[in-house]
């Protein structure tokens, strides 16, 4: 990125705060970057736009290859801006580490939402740690929630403990599934159907219509067995489709009960509070860990400790005490 130093950070969070598009953008840039200054200068301009940050709605979506996810959350996000919200779509991408991820593949999935002033759409940083990943959506969420933007959908791309990253990220998570569950749920694991705010089975058009209903009868049965996460909800099981936009209204009628019921208990701002410690943790986790690997003792030493855990000559607990022990821990 061009050259940022200290005393341009109050003219970049201003313009933030006039939900300038090119000072959002460079503000990501900046909390993408790996270099320490930038770094440095990122964590001063989240601290101060923190003020403006905490109102979106924010929502995780999830759900297996094929459901839909990017066309219901298409579709969804142009019903929203036509209704006078501002939408931001951030996607936690694990497996982009190796693929690189593109931004153009993310904007053409979702080619409405691409061409609307009032939608902003960007992937995860390609790099670092899935919980490094996430916790730059994190901050790439505060950042969109400064410029305006009161609504956050965080689609997860890739599989695994993405799902559980996104629930730590936002308010309501959704899991889409597709019509015709099959005796193996399609594959998702009682976990996150035990994460689900609600299930909403996708593709219930045409003929997919009277199989949507039997799968949604499926799955309200295997969450009747699950005590719900909270008393003060119990996640329901809707039929959409985010094709022909059916059922989408009722979708967001029900985020909106979900984060009214929880405002008014304080579970919500409960919710918020113990993610942001655990996010805190998970920063401090990561940046201890950049700093065992960029220790030039460490890496001089590490590449036989490996040699000889792998060969079977060190044993695992032995190597992991010395690389402690070289950082003084």
């Amino acid at each position: 990125m061009t050259r940022l130093d200290r005393s341009a950070l109050p003219d970049l969070a201003a313009r933030l705060a006039r939900g300038e598009r090119a000072a959002l953008a460079r503000a990501i840039t900046l909390v993408e970057s790996r270099r320490g200054d930038h770094q440095a200068l990122a964590r001063e301009l989240i601290q101060t736009v923190l003020p403006r940050t905490g109102g979106a709605v924010r929502v995780g979506i999830t759900g297996v290859p094929g459901v839909g996810k990017s066309t219901t959350i298409d579709t969804l996000g142009s019903n929203l801006t036509a209704a006078g919200h501002k939408v931001a779509v951030l996607a936690v991408d694990p497996s982009s580490q190796r693929s690189g991820g593109s931004i153009l593949g993310d904007k053409t999935r979702m080619a409405r939402l691409a061409v609307d002033e009032n939608a902003f759409i960007r992937p995860s940083p390609a790099s670092g740690t899935l919980g490094g990943v996430a916790a730059k959506t994190r901050e790439t969420m505060l950042l969109c929630e400064a410029a305006g933007f009161d609504v956050i959908l965080v689609e997860t791309v890739g599989v695994g403990q993405s799902e559980t990253a996104v629930a730590d990220l936002t308010d309501f998570f959704l899991v889409l599934m597709l019509p015709g569950a099959g005796d193996e749920l399609q594959g998702i694991k009682k976990g996150i159907v035990e994460m689900a705010d609600m299930i909403a089975v996708n593709k219930a058009d045409g003929e997919g219509a009277t199989r949507a209903k039997v799968a949604a009868a499926d799955y309200r049965a295997a969450l009747h067995i699950l005590a719900p996460a909270s008393p003060t909800w119990s996640p329901p099981v809707i039929t959409i489709s985010g094709l022909a936009n059916v059922g989408l209204d009722a979708l967001w009628e029900k985020v909106a009960d979900h984060r009214e019921r929880m405002t008014a208990t304080g579970e919500l701002q409960q919710k918020r509070r113990a993610q942001e410690v655990k996010w805190m943790w998970a920063m401090v986790e990561d940046r201890l860990h950049a700093r065992l690997r960029a220790d030039p003792q460490v890496r001089k030493r590490v590449p036989a400790l490996e040699a000889e855990v792998a060969a079977g000559k060190l044993a695992a607990t032995v190597a992991a005490d010395e690389i402690a022990s070289i950082l003084g821990l």
